[in-house]
């Protein structure tokens, strides 16, 4: 049996938690989600509505949110051509979850508690 060192870090994959922050969790895809739920998005709205969000990693979360059946993309033949961005119908399941993450957000605003998160280096929220 392989030993561990103190500085190893063990996730259970089996975990239902696990695979949920698997699919949704860092800095930026439970944002992405939220703001899909108002409905279908082009990129530049998506950019717009996340200023704080390099391009690169815009893109590198949408593209893993679509891999794992999240996230509907959507090409349209027209020129120049519009892609949209939207909850498939497993996507439109975690809707009750992200209602209550940022019903859970407000309460702990309401607390006097603010994450360290919640702003940017520049000051900026996230939403």
């Amino acid at each position: 049996m392989p030993r561990e060192t103190e500085h190893a870090v063990s996730v259970n994959f089996g975990c239902p938690v696990a695979k949920t922050v698997g699919v949704i969790g860092g800095k930026w895809k439970g944002v992405i989600l939220y703001h899909l739920t108002t409905g279908p998005r082009r990129y530049n709205e998506i950019r717009r509505t996340l200023p704080n969000i390099t391009q690169r990693m815009l893109t590198l979360q949408l593209r893993e949110l679509e891999r794992d059946g999240i996230v509907h993309r959507e090409i349209y033949n027209e020129n120049p051509p519009r892609v949209e961005y939207s909850l498939t119908p497993l996507g439109e399941t975690l809707r009750p979850l992200l209602d209550f993450m940022r019903d859970w957000g407000i309460f702990y605003g309401e607390q006097g508690c603010e994450p360290v998160t919640t702003t940017s280096k520049s000051g900026k929220d996230f939403c």
